[in-house]
């Protein structure tokens, strides 16, 4: 990537729309646009004679030849550094074809400029220092929301929520660092201002600061990333009626027949405030049918990998063996850590008078079911509210508070805690202060991942090749 190159894009979506808008960046942006357009107005001669960040009405033409007219536009120039990109910005909106969006972008290549690359206009952003890498991932995140919080989300990351709290942080540790430095120099005469004492407990209470963002982790990443779920149950125990209901359409096939399920169906689905990555598998038994035994290999796998498992068990019927083995599976699985969500399907059913015949809703395993129908939407606001309260953080204000919203980020914090758990260690075991400096050094280095202070190249390029070109 040539950073110092002007580059152009589309930066709305393709598509016959009313108005797509090209957008140059870089030094030469106002000159490639003189080289195409021309103002119908005539107190202005060119673009850059025109007002800045004022919308000029008039025409692009193609550059090879000036008498042929590709399209009337308005053209906006905004001068660096006050711009998105921190460069030299011209916008282009003209009618919103394909084709005719094609033949504008062209004219801007041919005059000079280059096509961007995926998230280049936001890495420019960032290099310029117009955004912190952790506002750029909020706005990838506001511009792939697919519900209301993880707007609300993304729009309190790109406020800068995190990176201020995180600011604050790196600059307190800095100054220990500075303190000890201090002191390296001129050992004999202890010329440090923070005593070796009053640095332990600096550093204890910076640690909780840091613990406390480690927990927004699992409200951030309920919101923003997505929960890996997976739907698990012996066949005809109501799986994908469940999965219809949560998708909102008739995404898997529901018969009475056992077995119809044969793969992993996969879909992203909003659950209250939590977004759930989810999965739909073959019903968990032992069958001679090798199609279907693999589907049940994958409902095994993809059992193994959720952090949230919605397990159903049949109201209308009896127990099963297939049941009672997935149920000491279960068992299991919540000793390692994962979220069980015990459903009892086929509410409707049921015969008022008797109890389900699978048991009671206080079964002996001690489990608490739910009692779920898909048929009438009977148990959906528990099953939500169940699953808000494992994932959700009622004290967080997603709004305002600083969360931390992706792995990348997690990873930095974890490893700046985990440096700065050694410093206290070497702090408090009196070894000398250039062996406590280089585990502050460590944890700024990874608090630096986070915030973008030290941040390594190939982590600021998978960063912003995830966004599309044109952002």
């Amino acid at each position: 990537m040539h950073c110092f190159d002007t580059i152009a894009a589309v930066s709305t979506p393709f598509g016959k729309g009313g108005v797509a808008v090209i957008r140059l960046s870089g030094s030469e942006a106002i000159s490639v646009t003189d080289k195409i357009f021309r103002p119908k107005s005539k107190r202005y001669a060119s673009l850059a004679e025109a007002p800045v960040r004022s919308m000029v009405y008039g025409e692009i033409f193609s550059p090879d030849d000036p008498e042929r007219v590709l399209d009337d536009v308005l053209c906006a120039y905004f001068p660096a550094p006050n711009s998105f990109t921190g460069e030299d910005v011209v916008e282009i909106s003209c009618h919103g074809g394909v084709l005719v969006t094609r033949s504008v972008l062209s004219a801007c290549l041919m005059a000079g400029a280059r096509a961007a690359e995926a998230g280049e206009y936001t890495r420019r952003a960032y290099l310029n220092g117009k955004m912190s890498l952790p506002e750029a991932e909020a706005l990838g995140n506001l511009l792939e929301a697919g519900n209301d919080e993880q707007l609300r989300l993304a729009r309190s990351g790109m406020k800068g929520h995190l990176c201020k709290a995180m600011e604050e942080i790196y600059g307190r540790i800095l100054t220990i660092l500075a303190n000890l430095e201090v002191g390296m120099d001129f050992p004999e005469e202890d010329l440090t201002e923070i005593p070796r004492e009053d640095m332990i407990l600096l550093l204890q209470g910076i640690r909780v600061e840091l613990e406390r963002l480690q927990e927004t982790y699992r409200t951030g990443h309920a919101i923003a990333e997505g929960v890996p779920t997976v739907i698990v149950g012996r066949p005809n125990a109501g799986k994908s009626a469940l999965y219809n209901r949560l998708v909102g359409r008739e995404a898997a096939i529901v018969t009475d027949i056992a077995g119809t399920t044969r793969d992993v169906l996969s879909e992203t689905v909003s659950l209250g405030r939590v977004t759930l990555r989810l999965s739909d598998t073959a019903g968990l038994r032992e069958t001679e049918d090798p199609v279907e035994r693999i589907g049940v290999t994958r409902a095994q796998n993809a059992l193994d990998e959720a952090e949230l498992v919605l397990a159903l068990f049949d109201g209308a019927s009896p127990a099963t063996k297939e049941d009672i083995q997935l149920l000491r599976t279960l068992q299991d699985m919540t000793r390692q850590g994962k979220q069980i969500v015990y459903i009892l399907t086929k509410k409707d059913l049921w015969q008022e008078q008797e109890q389900p015949p699978f048991g009671t809703p206080e079964t002996a395993t001690g489990l608490g079911f739910m009692p779920f129908s898909a048929t009438s939407g009977y148990g959906m606001e528990t099953l939500t509210s169940v699953v808000e309260d494992l994932f959700i953080d009622g004290s967080l204000d997603t709004g305002v508070s600083a969360i931390v919203f992706s792995a990348r980020q997690h990873t930095a914090l974890t490893q700046g805690y985990a440096a700065l758990t050694r410093a206290i260690d070497a702090l408090s075991g009196y070894l000398p202060y250039d062996l406590c400096a280089e585990d502050i050094r460590d944890a700024l280095a990874a608090l630096g991942e986070l915030s973008g202070h030290s941040v390594r190249e190939e982590v600021i390029s998978e960063i912003f090749h995830k966004f599309c070109v044109g952002k």
